[in-house]
Formats: C-alpha cells, sequence, structure tokens
C-alpha cells in the first residue's frame, strides 16, 4: 500500500514545522509560510515538535467539509492525534472537548441551556453594567492604563464567574493556572499541575453547591449528579473547561480587537459613530475572522481513509485544521487581508463547525457586541500610549493576544 508521504510525492522530500512562526511587525496576519503553503496545496504534511506528522489542511471549504466528518475524532489519547502537548493517557480530561460522540453530545446537553440565544440575550443587561462599570473606574483613575488588566479581562471573567456560580475573588488563581494549561512552552509536570490545580478547586465549589445549591449551571449540575446522570469529577472537568473557555478566549479577543482597531482608524470610527446595532454585530463577526486567535489549529485522527482534495487521509494519520488561515482564504472572502466592518463574515469558522463548534459562541459575541457598542463611544479619543513595536504578544501560547496593552485618552 502507498504510504501518504509516498502520496505526497515532493511534499516528503522537505515537510515544513508546524506550527509556523509570525513575521516581525505583522501582529494581525497569520504566519507567512502558513499563507504560503495554502496558496500551493490544500493539503500537505507537516512535522509536529515531537516528530511526528499530520496532514495540514489549509482551505476554508475542505476544514469546513473535515469538521462536519465523523470520521475525524476528537480524542487525543487515540493513536496518531496530532497533540499539541503531552498528555496522561487514561487521565481526567477537561470537559467533554476531546471526546467523540455519544459521550461527547451527552455531556455537551447537559450544559447548552444557559448558552441558548435567547437566555445569553436575558444577560445582555448585566454585561452591559459590567462593561459601563469597568470603564467608569478607567475614567475615573490615571492615565494611562493597562487595557488587559483594566478591562478586557475582567469583562468576561466576571460574566463566567456569575454564569458558572464561581467566585469573582479567586480570579487570580483560576487564571494564572489557566495561562499555565494554555501555554506552549510550560512543561508537562507544570501543565499538570495547573490542570489539577483547578479540578480540585472546581471539585470543592461541586461539592459545596451539592449541600447548598445556587441559581447558577455548577448548581444544575449537582442535579445531574444526585440523579445518577453525571459523576462528580465529570462536572468538575466540565468547570474547568467553561471557566477556562468562557474568559481567555473573549478576553484576548477584547484587548487584540481594540488594536486591531487603533491600528484601523477609518474602521475604528464606523463603530464609534455608528447606533445601527447590525453594523456593530457585522464588526464583531469581521473581528473574529480577521484575528483568530486560537493558534495550535483544531486536530483530529481519521478513523477510517477520506478523500479530500484529491488526496487520501489515511485511517491513523492526525490532522490539523488552523482556522487562521481558513479564515484568510480568497476562496471564502474576498482580500481577506482586508479588516472590513462592513464586510459579511460570519460565515467564519472561528467557532468551529460540525458537532465540536464552541458551545459558548453565543455569549462570546453578545460580550463583544457590548464592548464593541460602548468602549469606542465612552472613550472617542482612546489611544495606544505606546508604540506598536513596544506591545508584548503572546507568541508562546495557544491563544493569541497581548499581554498588556497600554491606552490613554
Amino acid at each position: 500500500m502507498t504510504s501518504a508521504l509516498q502520496q505526497s510525492g515532493a511534499e516528503s522530500a522537505e515537510i515544513p514545522e508546524y506550527p509556523m512562526a509570525r513575521a516581525a511587525g505583522c501582529p494581525f496576519d497569520p504566519p507567512p509560510d502558513l499563507m504560503a503553503q495554502q496558496r500551493r496545496s490544500p493539503l500537505t504534511r507537516v512535522r509536529l515538535e515531537d516528530g511526528s506528522t499530520s496532514w495540514l489542511v489549509t482551505r476554508y471549504a475542505d476544514q469546513r467539509t473535515l469538521l462536519a466528518d465523523p470520521r475525524l475524532s476528537s480524542d487525543a489519547e487515540r493513536p496518531g492525534y496530532p497533540r499539541s502537548a503531552p498528555i496522561q493517557p487514561g487521565g481526567p480530561k477537561i470537559g467533554f472537548i476531546l471526546m467523540d460522540d455519544p459521550e461527547h453530545a451527552r455531556l455537551r446537553r447537559m450544559v447548552t441551556a444557559p448558552f441558548a440565544i435567547k437566555r445569553v440575550e436575558a444577560m445582555r443587561p448585566m454585561v452591559q453594567r459590567i462593561v459601563d462599570d469597568l470603564i467608569d473606574e478607567m475614567l475615573a483613575g490615571p492615565k494611562p492604563v493597562d487595557l488587559v488588566e483594566a478591562f478586557a479581562l475582567p469583562v468576561p471573567s466576571l460574566v463566567i464567574c456569575r454564569l458558572l456560580g464561581v467566585p469573582y475573588a479567586d480570579h487570580d488563581f483560576f487564571q494564572a493556572n489557566s495561562k499555565t494549561i494554555i501555554k506552549r512552552t510550560a512543561t508537562p509536570e507544570d501543565r499538570a499541575a495547573a490542570s489539577e490545580n483547578l479540578r480540585d478547586y472546581l471539585d470543592r465549589l461541586v461539592g459545596e453547591k451539592l449541600d447548598d445549591p445556587g441559581d447558577d449551571l455548577l448548581s444544575r449540575l449537582t442535579e445531574r449528579i444526585k440523579s445518577g446522570e453525571l459523576a462528580r469529577q465529570d462536572a468538575a472537568a466540565i468547570g474547568v473547561l467553561l471557566l477556562i473557555a468562557g474568559h481567555e478566549t473573549t478576553a484576548n479577543m477584547i484587548a487584540l480587537g481594540t488594536l486591531a482597531l487603533l491600528e484601523h482608524p477609518d474602521q475604528l470610527a464606523l463603530l464609534r459613530d455608528t447606533d445601527d446595532p447590525k453594523l456593530v454585530a457585522s464588526a464583531v463577526e469581521e473581528l473574529l475572522r480577521y484575528l483568530h486567535i486560537t493558534h495550535n489549529g483544531r486536530r483530529r485522527v481519521a478513523l477510517e481513509d477520506i478523500e479530500i482534495a484529491g488526496r487520501t487521509i489515511r485511517a491513523g494519520e492526525g490532522v490539523i485544521l488552523p482556522n487562521d488561515i481558513g479564515n484568510r482564504d480568497p476562496d471564502a472572502f474576498e482580500d481577506p487581508d482586508r479588516l472590513d466592518l462592513r464586510r459579511g463574515a460570519r460565515h467564519h469558522v472561528a467557532f468551529g463547525f460540525g458537532v465540536h463548534q464552541c458551545l459558548g459562541q453565543p455569549l462570546a459575541r453578545m460580550e463583544l457586541q457590548v464592548v464593541c457598542n460602548t468602549l469606542y463611544k465612552r472613550i472617542p479619543t482612546l489611544r495606544l500610549a505606546a508604540d506598536l513595536r513596544q506591545i508584548p504578544f503572546k507568541h508562546d501560547g495557544s491563544v493569541y493576544g497581548v499581554y498588556e496593552l497600554p491606552v490613554t485618552w
């Protein structure tokens, strides 16, 4: 049988490394080598940091097709899965994100209700109050200010804490541990310790809510525990997943999105001057497409042979689907390297596609809409308080953004 490497012909002679480095001075664009790879081939082999190889899927249409294909598995313990970091076989997983159906669907259904669009819209006034209060504090305080610490991180952290029933007073603890988990340069030991810290923390919270439930998501999960539908450790693992995903991604989008708008003043002016909620919603979708803050690519392993783009992905081979390059595919988005808030970009793959698409996307969209409709109007002269070259970007993590964003007005 012809191997995948033999099948890939000339690509087997020199296999590029993945992930690929970003170019200096281009903080919003995918790595140039990755963009060049998209122009060359829809599928190619890449070498990972552990020496293994996987298929890299570069084009939007193929990514959507494969993300909806049940012949690809999300189970990181399967042989051939393209791991971005070592895992402990048989160890506890963070929620259901690395599971396949039917177990993935069973656990996910237990937490879908709070993220339904009507439920999320009912939270909009609360999010608006959080955003306004934080802006009030910034305006009353000294300048310049770090927008990450003063605004971008507290907004989603406060929201997810209230939704889950997690005390916001503990935010330093869970933010420090979540940063370790998503840091590519963290040692396996440090990552495992941070995961255990968060699991122990959520397990204690679940235990407290078993005795004294409240009106929050974790309390609703305890009802599942009492009925025998859910194990306590699985409830804690789901809590870890939602806690990390609920603040890390949105916080980075708020800060990086603000920086992108400050670097594109014509686009910022559109938001600052509009009263049209449709334009605000469109702007959020375009920022999600343009900025692509998740940098490890969605990863899968083939359960069966799959024919795609004139190639065969063999059973047991890994597949990487980087949404940053999918969202810059010129066949899906005209002039994709241009930030255009009026673009109809909702078909982007920032939240994935198929059964594993992001559960919390309605909440993320709503939070970003509130921020985009408020921050730049209330502080119309907002500007950077440092040169762009001085901004520390998160090149060492699986979630991209900035560590600090000094701003003034």
